[in-house]
């Protein structure tokens, strides 16, 4: 007999605020015990030590996480020169010191160094998959780990402000780029050494600073207003992590067997051919993530919300 799931079925994104000195699990665990849940994940970890958005998907939307992670992420950070840390921010220890100080003129020089496509070694603190091990957890066992450079993209890269010792940027990148590896990076391109302290992430794809809020409102509205009813208001749609891709629209006939697994044949002079991915609806309602080749409409993923 199968176990019967705990929680509520409630389904939706919820663009969190997170605090300072959470995890990204905890605050999970947080949000989901606040809507009694019965399933939850977020789209990008972000550091105990960061803030800002992490969103959080409730229900259905666990199965669009993919495509959240896909999306562009813009963060705000500052670096202090003088200083590099095994974890690449203020929470490790210092393994090298510089006496030296850059200019403005000196760190401008060096950024286009760091925009476009670049190859980037993550830090030795990082969730990088070492022979089936987080890199984190060897690192915390002592272990040095030799990792490889990989491509990552970043957009663009700001300075925003700076004094003697610290510089305040603005980044934007693709998925897998950290900003402590740009800090380190920077700092060593300088000859400077410098490290991350203070990190906000501000926009993940289509989830922005406007759509926010703290676990404290989520608390207060949960336990001092309506309950259930106030936080689920908040709620932004299951279909908000697909802005990005094509969305098509089927007949209540083809809706049936797309909710059954069922592929489905696109007729019309419109209809598209080749698509790697489309957002199904039917009368307006997200129903299924799915792929067109050859004329014939595939689900990937039916979405189960009223």
């Amino acid at each position: 007999m199968a176990r019967k799931q705990r929680g509520r079925p409630v389904s939706g994104w919820l663009t969190l605020d997170k605090p300072f000195g959470l995890t990204s699990t905890a605050a999970v665990a947080r949000v989901k015990q606040l809507f009694e849940a019965a399933k939850a994940g977020h789209a990008g970890t972000l550091d105990p030590l960061a803030t800002g958005i992490l969103p959080i998907a409730l229900g259905e939307a666990t199965k669009t996480v993919a495509y959240a992670m896909e999306g562009e992420k813009t963060y705000r950070f500052s670096v202090r020169w003088g200083a590099e840390t095994t974890t690449d921010d203020a929470e490790g220890d210092v393994v090298e010191t510089c006496e030296q100080r850059p200019s403005r003129a000196m760190i401008e020089a060096v950024l286009p160094r760091f925009t476009g496509v670049i190859e980037q070694v993550p830090p030795q603190f990082s969730a990088v998959k070492v022979a089936g091990e987080r890199a984190y957890d060897l690192a915390r066992d002592g272990e040095t780990i030799d990792l490889a450079a990989r491509p990552v993209e970043i957009a663009s890269l700001t300075l925003i402000d700076m004094d003697a010792d610290t510089a305040t940027f603005e980044a934007r990148c693709g998925k897998g780029a950290y900003v402590r590896a740009i800090a380190r990076d920077m700092g060593r391109a300088l000859g400077v050494c410098g490290h991350v302290v203070a990190l906000r992430r501000t926009r993940v794809g289509p989830f922005s600073e406007a759509d926010m809020i703290s676990l404290e409102k989520l608390e207060d509205l949960r336990h001092k207003g309506a309950g259930r009813e106030a936080v689920d208001q908040v709620l932004l749609p299951v279909a908000t992590a697909l802005d990005d891709i094509p969305a098509l629209a089927v007949a209540t006939a083809d809706a049936a067997r797309l909710k059954h697994g069922q592929s489905v044949i696109l007729r019309g002079a419109n209809a598209p051919v080749e698509e790697p991915a489309v957002l199904v609806t039917w009368q307006g309602e997200a129903i299924a993530i799915g792929e067109v080749s050859g004329g014939l409409l595939r689900p990937r993923r039916v979405l189960s919300v009223n």
